[in-house]
């Protein structure tokens, strides 16, 4: 196989590296085996961590930093993106669970105000379209907050009917969660136990968010607690779905399409992809999958690398033209998780990986 361009696309190694830095890593590796290749590096994400940073790269703009509320309400400052009369929104910037200890983790107090105040000062710029990436959230108060935060500023008597600012507004939910709002499926039984919840609070935000979504499909006459992507964020995407009749959009597709990804396929002859943990799971619209269905159309082999491999022939048999765990056996997870070694790693699997692939 002759390499003249390579495409890295790696997703970030969540508290270890960003994409940035994995992609870095993995594209010096192309160059040290492939002096003259061209090596295309696109930070990616599919809603959560990094998805600033992966359409700041994408579209350019300007980051904008404003003061908002954290989950407990305490003030922070937070970044969003605008370009043009777009905005760019990653609510982990100030409904994030990265941003609480564990000891403070609890989604029965946890607010999603923070997201609501860069929603509030987006609009308030001229903003007419808002991409809201809807990943790593440590509440699950179905958006209530956000709402709220809306209310307090443009409506006078505190009624979300008095809301007209977001008339013109569209609104795009990026997430690859395509789980309802309540139930078995929903936002509390499937993720809060992540965010602190006990199985005590798991029943009681089930609870709040069949009310809450009963009084909401009253008072508009529509219910939206259904529609796939609802029970993203804890509840977040119910919002934006219910109140902002928002399109919900699967993350990596969105970021593929703001970096004309077709067209960058058009003459490579190799991409390689990544993430911390790959598995069957990640054949079920992560990431990685979502380059591989790309490429795919253009017949362009995509090798995978991850700091953990499970069910490696269902990944080989869904297309990936390598799999490759970049830790060595019997490495403990303390060291793999540095990010001095996770570099050296990814540099050394990619340099094995396209050996072999040269030959081939």
């Amino acid at each position: 196989m002759i390499m003249k361009k390579v495409i890295v696309a790696i997703d970030s190694f969540k508290g270890c590296l960003s994409s940035v830095e994995a992609n870095k890593a993995a594209a010096e590796a192309v160059w040290q085996v492939m002096p003259a290749a061209e090596v295309v590096q696109i930070p990616v994400s599919d809603g959560g961590e990094g998805w600033l940073e992966a359409f700041r790269h994408a579209l350019g703009g300007e980051l904008v930093e404003i003061p908002v509320k954290d989950p407990l309400m305490r003030t922070i400052l937070a970044h969003y993106l605008v370009k043009d009369d777009t905005a760019v929104i990653e609510i982990a910037q100030a409904s994030g669970l990265p941003l609480l200890t564990s000891e403070e983790r609890n989604p029965l107090r946890a607010t999603s105000y923070g997201t609501g105040q860069l929603v509030v000062d987006a609009v308030r710029r001229g903003c007419k379209h808002l991409i809201v990436g809807l990943g790593g959230s440590a509440t699950s108060d179905c958006g209530k907050g956000m709402l709220k935060a809306i209310i307090d500023t443009f409506a006078k008597y505190g009624n979300w009917d008095e809301v007209k600012a977001l008339q013109d507004v569209r609104f795009t939910i990026a997430t690859d969660v395509t789980n309802p709002l309540c139930g078995e499926l929903g936002a509390a039984h499937v993720f809060a136990p992540q965010k602190g919840a006990t199985p005590e609070m798991v029943l009681r935000l089930d609870e709040q968010a069949q009310l809450f979504a009963e009084l909401s499909a009253r008072h508009f006459g529509f219910d939206r607690q259904n529609v796939p992507g609802a029970g993203a964020a804890g509840g977040l995407g119910y919002a934006f779905l219910q109140y902002m009749n928002a399109d919900c959009r699967s993350g990596i597709e969105l970021l593929l399409e703001a970096v004309d990804f077709s067209s960058l396929l058009s003459d490579a002859q190799l991409v390689i992809t990544g993430e911390g943990s790959a598995d069957r799971q990640t054949l079920m619209g992560k990431l990685p999958f979502g380059i591989l269905q790309n490429a795919q159309r253009q017949q362009v082999p995509v090798a995978l690398i991850a700091g953990r491999i499970k069910d490696r022939q269902q990944l080989l048999d869904a297309g990936f033209s390598k799999v490759e765990c970049i830790n060595p056996e019997g490495l403990s997870l303390e060291e793999a998780m540095k990010p001095t070694t996770a570099r050296a790693n990814i540099v050394r699997t990619v340099q094995i990986t396209l050996q072999n692939l040269l030959f081939l």
